[in-house]
């Protein structure tokens, strides 16, 4: 699943430091821009993981436009958790009214990632 936050990248002598503004205490640093941005990828996906495991609120990103540093520069970073988290499939059985059914087959939907949306998107919410 994919996750997109706002960073500020602050520049220090030769290197970078990176807060993540919605997200306390979710920092990192790097000798290169490029290190740095990999390096906020990294923190980021570490710091919602551990959110959704332990059953805390996911804060919801703000509008990167708030935000103008004037020691470095502001830029969204994305993560996607699915390839640093336990990826195991778990089975559910669900019952769903017979014409919603047929009609999201006619339309090609793909139920696994319908619901796994759904329900990140209730786990955020709260």
């Amino acid at each position: 699943m994919l996750f997109v936050y706002p960073a500020i990248f602050h520049k220090e002598e030769e290197s970078y430091w990176v807060e993540f503004p919605d997200l306390e205490g979710c920092h990192t640093y790097g000798s290169s821009i490029n290190e740095a941005m990999e390096a906020s990828q990294e923190a980021l996906s570490g710091y919602i993981l551990t959110l959704l495991e332990q059953g805390k609120t996911i804060a919801v990103p703000s509008d990167i436009s708030s935000y103008s540093p004037k020691d470095g520069f502001s830029s969204l970073v994305s993560c996607d958790i699915n390839q640093y988290k336990d990826t195991k499939a778990v089975k559910k059985t669900l019952t769903i009214p017979s014409w919603l059914n047929d009609r999201a087959v006619s339309m090609g939907v793909n139920f696994s990632q319908v619901l796994q949306e759904a329900l990140l998107l209730k786990i955020q919410a709260k």
